[in-house]
C-alpha cells in the first residue's frame, strides 16, 4: 500500500511557461493527457494523482500545481508510436485531412505533415490516396477539435 504522504494531488493547470521552475516532469501520451482524474507515476517513481476539472485536456508544457504544498510539475508529450503522413502537394494533404476528419480520427495537423495513431486500415487508405506514410515514435499532439476546452496557440 503506497503512502498518501508520498503522493502529490494535482488540482490546478497553468499554461506553458518555460521560465517556471518545476520540481518534477510528467511524461504523458496523447491519450493520457485527456484524463482529468487518474493516477500516474513520474519517470523517477513519484506517484501523482490528477484531480482536474472534468474535460481538461493537457497540452505539452502545461504546468500542474499540487494541492497541498504548491509543487509545480511540467507535463511533456511522451514519445509514442504514430503514423506521420506526407504529401507531394498541399491539396493532397488537405484531401487526407478531409478523409480522416470524416472518420473522426484524432490528428495532429501541421503545414507539412499529419500525424495519427497507428491504424492499418487508415494507413492503407492514405497510401491509396498517394500519400507517404512513415511509422515513427515521437510526441503526438492531436487537435482538440471544435469543442476543445483550451488552446495555447
Amino acid at each position: 500500500m503506497e503512502s498518501i504522504q508520498n503522493c502529490l494531488t494535482l488540482t490546478q493547470r497553468q499554461p506553458p511557461n518555460p521560465d517556471v521552475v518545476v520540481s518534477l516532469t510528467l511524461a504523458l501520451t496523447a491519450q493520457e493527457r485527456t484524463r482529468s482524474r487518474h493516477r500516474f507515476e513520474t519517470e523517477d517513481g513519484q506517484v501523482v494523482f490528477l484531480r482536474l476539472p472534468r474535460g481538461t485536456v493537457l497540452r505539452d508544457g502545461d504546468i500542474l500545481q499540487a494541492e497541498t504544498d504548491g509543487s509545480l510539475i511540467r507535463v511533456v508529450a511522451k514519445a509514442e508510436p504514430v503514423l506521420s503522413v506526407f504529401a507531394s502537394t498541399p491539396l493532397l494533404l488537405m484531401r487526407a485531412v478531409y478523409h480522416l476528419g470524416n472518420r473522426h480520427v484524432a490528428v495532429e495537423i501541421t503545414p507539412s505533415y499529419l500525424r495519427l495513431s497507428p491504424d492499418s486500415v487508415l494507413r492503407t487508405m492514405l497510401e491509396q490516396l498517394g500519400l507517404e506514410v512513415i511509422e515513427e515514435v515521437t510526441p503526438f499532439q492531436p487537435e482538440l477539435g471544435a469543442y476543445g476546452h483550451h488552446s495555447h496557440e
